[in-house]
């Protein structure tokens, strides 16, 4: 391997898990969809080719250790177990052989289960709740087994559903199925399995704490019954392994929730409902001598998701303090995720505070990322933006469990920004048949992906930018100071778009495609700011001018529209030390899909937490002189004093020409969405012309 900076060096050197030497101390962390058993499909079971592939990529690009997303024991759809299919790890067999081809090691994740944190959906919901449906549903979706619980509880998503009781039978049914899978993994060549999980508030790590663990058998009580069930299949594990085989557990050191559905916030005082630090010293350490060889580790669980799956509003290595100190108690290996930062992580392995640096949605992003940072090409590095988008698209709000499309949260482990990820299918390069002259009106992510694609397959592309620079409407989206990444990837595109021979021609408005000379015309002109009709809406902000410091406000600031950039704008006020004040007209912020809950659920906990006012259910009359007049869901008129408004209700699609045959319109300007639509309907466009 080639010189690399100094400050890296440490995440280049070797270590071991059990008796297994990982080449490197980059660990890529399991993700919710990224199963080689398949993840959530009708057809059951199955070794997953677009899994396979996805890993068999960054494995040639330097990855030290793989573990793969959760592999369910026993498969959501017709209830067969995993090790019933031998076909399927006779295929494993042969892609474990071409993973260590390229050096790097991999451990299958398995899963006792969700219990109460079993998303379910809108769709499946009332279907659960009808005790007649529930039985017709049984044999094809057994929403009872899914959901089965230490105790009976409210679901995460839908509290009004209670969990039924996991049976002393139905434990010890998984625990053996833990035991023959893991086999089946070993015979197949890989390296280790991992359990899941003591972590992020899933089926084990329910029966560890005191919140959701009311039994009163041998698997509830006391320290050692609440940990029972985890120490009970690893050394089922090891029973059917051999001590030699490493059995990692994914674990949450603390699980940061102060009551269900609402968790803590970095840096804040609070009592602790689930696991704490003392009694995580003494987990850790119990894990160990019970025969797990490591702790994959971070913070949290689905009450407090942002801790496991942080947003862009969670700081950078907002695990590692936690984690680093769980590793003083242990003397296996300790792998720390959580937006991890590499030169961070670097010099956490190089001062013994950790052994390996756990980094999962950054491969989604860029497959190639480690080799990048070898290469000294970081700013080749496409970044992850935290977004959650394409990834992890759970969405729920009051009054929905998960409202987003039943079809789009069984594809998980997609990517908002890198659509070629596990959709290689839908989504690739291939060369033109034809190289034509396209044309690109408006310079914006949607503008910029169009002529990136269509100049990778070989067409000649010009793209007219009316302003000065590049980025459209996302310049102001990435504005606040916690959008550092998403500037990041404005300055990725802007140097993209000069490796390719794409002509930019800025400062040059087109508002006649007569004039333009090509073969195919896209427009990607984006939206515009919707207006209200209520007196005085022409004396408030528009939420782009805030964003981009073209206005000024003052200290109390009513935010119209609750949706995500209204939230953000008012997260950012807050943050400057402002009184933001958020009025809406639905039942909940940040309604609706597309917005994922792990950034949700930070946002509303944030504002809950500093008390920040929130009127839902209200509309807006007129816009004073002294602030707002509202309409309460009562009927009842208010008065919000207020500094300054800021508006933030939505865009209209703006193109300067209609859709027709070489006139194609893309992103906002067809119709408004958020970056994964934009990104991906740039390449539904592009591919084709």
């Amino acid at each position: 391997m080639q010189n690399i900076d100094p400050k890296y060096e440490s995440l280049f050197t070797p270590w071991k898990i059990g008796n297994v030497e990982i080449k490197n101390r980059i660990v890529l962390c399991p993700m919710g969809g990224t199963s080689l058993f398949g993840w959530f499909e009708l057809t059951g079971c199955h070794f997953d080719k677009e899994a396979a592939k996805f890993f068999l990529e960054r494995a040639k690009n330097n990855v030290g250790l793989i573990i793969p997303g959760i592999a369910p024991l026993r498969d959501t759809f017709w209830g067969k177990w995993l090790w019933q299919n031998p076909k399927m790890f006779e295929d494993l067999k042969e892609f474990m052989d071409e993973i260590h081809k390229t050096g790097a090691k991999l451990f299958v994740q398995l899963t006792a289960g969700m219990g109460r944190s079993w998303a379910i959906t809108d769709l499946i919901a009332p279907l659960h709740k009808n005790k007649f449906t529930r039985a017709i549903l049984k044999p094809v979706l057994d929403t009872n087994h899914e959901l089965a619980s230490p105790s009976p509880l409210p679901n995460r998503w839908d509290p009004e559903i209670i969990t039924p009781e996991m049976t002393r039978e139905q434990i010890h049914e998984i625990i053996e199925a833990f035991a023959k899978t893991a086999k089946l993994c070993k015979d197949a060549g890989v390296d280790g399995v991992e359990v899941h999980a003591v972590h992020e508030g899933y089926l084990l790590d329910q029966f560890t704490m005191e919140l959701t663990n009311h039994r009163t058998d041998e698997y509830g009580g006391n320290f050692e019954n609440r940990y029972r069930f985890p120490v009970e299949v690893v050394q089922a594990i090891k029973a059917a392994c051999g001590d030699d085989f490493p059995v990692s557990v994914r674990y949450s050191v603390q699980s940061k929730v102060k009551e269900f559905c609402y968790g803590a916030l970095p840096g804040e005082e609070f009592e602790e409902k689930g696991r704490g630090m003392a009694e995580s010293e003494r987990a850790a350490r119990y894990l160990q001598e019970a025969g797990y060889d490591m702790l994959n580790a971070d913070n949290g669980t689905y009450d407090s998701w942002y801790w496991a799956h942080p947003p862009l509003y969670m700081p950078q290595n907002c695990n590692l303090e936690d984690v680093a100190h769980i590793k003083q108690f242990v003397d296996i290996p300790v792998v720390c995720a959580g937006r991890m930062d590499p030169e961070v992580g670097a010099a956490a392995v190089a001062e013994g505070r950790i052994d390996g640096v756990g980094i999962a949605r950054q491969f989604l992003a860029d497959p190639a990322w480690i080799t990048k940072l070898i290469e000294d090409r970081l700013e080749d590095i496409r970044p992850c933006i935290c977004c959650h988008a394409g990834c992890f698209n759970f969405s729920s709000a009051k009054g929905h469990a998960n409202s987003q499309d039943l079809s789009d949260t069984m594809g998980l482990a997609r990517c908002a920004i890198n659509p070629e990820t596990m959709q290689s299918k839908k989504y690739h390069i291939d060369p033109a048949k034809k190289a034509k002259k396209v044309a690109v009106i408006g310079g914006g992510i949607g503008g910029m992906e169009t002529a990136l694609v269509a100049a990778k397959r070989g067409h000649s592309v010009t793209l007219y930018e009316k302003s000065g620079e590049m980025g459209g409407v996302f310049i102001a989206a990435a504005a606040p100071d916690f959008k550092e990444k998403d500037k990041e990837l404005i300055a990725w595109y802007r140097r993209e778009m000069t490796k390719y021979p794409i002509e930019v021609k800025l400062n040059t408005p087109v508002t006649d495609l007569s004039s333009i000379e090509a073969d195919e015309i896209v427009v990607a002109t984006g939206a515009t700011a919707r207006r209200i009709p209520v007196a005085g809406a022409d004396t408030a902000v528009e939420a782009i001018d805030y964003l981009l410091g073209n206005k000024t406000v003052g200290d109390t600031v009513v935010v119209v529209g609750g949706g995500l950039t209204g939230c953000e704008i008012a997260y950012d006020l807050y943050r400057k030390g402002k009184t933001p004040v958020l009025v809406e007209m639905q039942d909940d912020l940040m309604h609706g899909s597309g917005v994922p809950l792990p950034n949700t659920s930070y946002l509303r906990d944030f504002f809950k937490t500093n008390k920040v006012a929130v009127h839902l259910e209200t509309k807006l009359n007129a816009i004073t002189a002294g602030g707002v007049t509202v309409t309460h869901a009562d009927g009842t008129t208010e008065d919000v004093a207020a500094d300054s408004v800021i508006l933030s209700v939505g865009y209209t699609p703006a193109p300067i020409a209609k859709k027709k045959a070489h006139v194609h319109i893309v992103g906002d300007a067809s119709k408004v969405g958020n970056l994964r639509t934009v990104i991906w309907q740039a390449w539904d466009v592009a591919m084709k012309l």
